[in-house]
């Protein structure tokens, strides 16, 4: 079968490459150059035949020589494969330290946002098996571009961290978060993105019956023109104003009946939906 042969063409490339790397009586120096591009091809080789145990431990062995050969850049791109193939496997501890060394050798290249997005894949490979990990990661790979001053790049991963908190049922934390994507796009110049994570924070504090600090959120965004002169602004007043008064009719009528709620982020409006 086809599958046998990749399979005994695989295993026999990482015998020569074994080789390479290992010294002996007779053999003084190792050649990793060699070597690497033979366990990256057999990680490709083991893909093929479905071997993926074979193929996430080559693909790790060729990151292995990518660092040896001072080649971070290289390396992380073979310890992303292995973090994938990890992840298909089901073996999450080794998802979550694949995907974290792929971020540290990204940044040792000095390129933050892919050493960033490296973070986000780890995080939505874990989110079923491991949400809290998941979590952590989404919101460091935030920090990074945040402290890089690369926030307009964060902006997917604002959203997946939110989306997953209420998924978690931790509304404070996504309004935390939506506050965060708020100033991200400030600093941006996203203005429509500004004011969507803004009336965002203010339904998902009233979902949590948090009024105290939805007005608060409110109060602070009165300061903002952009938010308050635009449909957005007068949405989170009604709100407020019904919320304040009681109103379960008229809360529904206006989840209903506005024209910005069904376009703000899917979980976010989907939580209005449920009052």
């Amino acid at each position: 079968m086809a599958s046998d042969a990749k399979l005994r063409d695989a295993d026999e490339l990482i015998k020569k490459a074994n080789k390479l790397t290992k010294l002996s009586f007779f053999k003084w120096s190792t050649d990793w150059s060699s070597a690497t591009a033979l366990y990256e091809q057999a990680a490709m080789a083991y893909k093929l035949a479905k071997q993926l145990e074979k193929a996430k431990d080559a693909y790790v062995r060729a990151a292995e020589g990518q660092e040896k050969l001072s080649s971070p850049w290289q390396a992380a791109k073979d310890l992303e494969a292995a973090g994938a193939i990890a992840k298909e496997l089901g073996k999450f501890d080794e998802v979550l330290e694949l995907y974290k060394r792929a971020s540290d050798l990204y940044n040792e290249c000095g390129m933050p946002q892919p050493s960033a997005d490296a973070l986000a894949k780890g995080a939505r490979a874990l989110e079923e098996a491991n949400p809290d990990e998941a979590l952590r990661l989404y919101m460091d790979s935030c920090g990074m571009l945040e402290e890089e001053g690369k926030e307009h790049m964060a902006f997917e991963t604002y959203r997946a961290a939110m989306s997953l908190y209420l998924k978690r049922n931790r509304q404070l934390d996504a309004a935390t978060v939506l506050l965060r994507w708020g100033l991200a796009a400030d600093k941006s110049k996203a203005v429509h993105s500004q004011c969507k994570a803004y009336l965002s924070a203010i339904i998902v504090y009233l979902y949590a019956n948090d009024f105290k600090q939805a007005e608060q959120c409110y109060n602070d965004c009165s300061q903002i023109d952009a938010f308050m002169n635009n449909e957005h602004g007068s949405c989170a007043f009604d709100l407020l104003r019904a919320y304040r008064e009681g109103d379960s009719v008229g809360i529904k009528h206006i989840v209903k009946s506005s024209s910005v709620i069904p376009h703000l982020d899917h979980t976010a409006s989907e939580t209005a939906a449920n009052w």
